[in-house]
């Protein structure tokens, strides 16, 4: 997820502030690291702040995305359309859905989600390209449920993200899912109900 430069920087920064825990400071092994990447100490710390943001701004990103997942699974359709930017895209070209805006998005969303008697997705990190306040990125899912209407669905794909910096922070302003494999075998499978010996 970060660059060799960038993971140096991290941990020069963790050690060098963990007061509380009374540690040493940063250790010989950690200014070796980050001397590889860094020649001049008056540049390096400059560099090392710049890679600080990128850090900062990986992170966010990161975040945004398991928020996207955490308020579809537990039904947060306001939290949801928050996540993006108020003129966003969402798209699945594959369902011939295309939602703009956060009216649109909310409402999608609601909708989408009731066709499921069950749903789970699990979501894998992909990638991230910082440009300033813009970035893009991709994250892969796997996706298992059952609609209502007795359709089965087994589905591993990813998103293809844009996101944008905003006064509240990274939002999405494009997410474009792709599935990649689809199994619509009956599952056999359903919620749980009861306890685990009850099964």
């Amino acid at each position: 997820m970060f660059t060799g430069a960038e993971r140096a920087a991290l941990e020069l920064t963790k050690q060098g502030t963990r007061i509380a825990d009374a540690a040493c400071g940063v250790t010989d092994e950690a200014w070796a690291i980050a001397a590889k990447h860094y020649d001049d100490p008056p540049t390096s710390w400059r560099i090392q702040m710049r890679d600080l943001a990128t850090i900062a701004d990986r992170t966010e990103i990161e975040a945004l995305r398991g928020e996207h997942l955490d308020a579809t699974m537990i039904g947060d359709y306001d939290r949801f359309a928050s996540l993006f930017t108020k003129d966003a895209v969402w798209r699945i070209p594959f369902a011939n859905v295309e939602l703009t805006g956060w009216k649109e998005i909310r409402a999608g969303i609601e909708r989408m989600q009731a066709a499921w008697e069950f749903w789970v997705q699990n979501t894998h990190p992909g990638t991230i390209q910082l440009d300033g306040d813009t970035a893009s990125g991709r994250e892969y899912i796997f996706e298992i449920g059952r609609q209502r209407d007795g359709r089965s669905v087994v589905m591993y794909g990813l998103f293809h993200d844009r996101y944008q910096r905003t006064r509240h922070g990274w939002k999405f302003s494009e997410r474009v899912l792709e599935p990649r494999y689809l199994d619509t075998t009956p599952l056999t499978g359903a919620p749980p109900q009861g306890s685990w010996d009850d099964q």
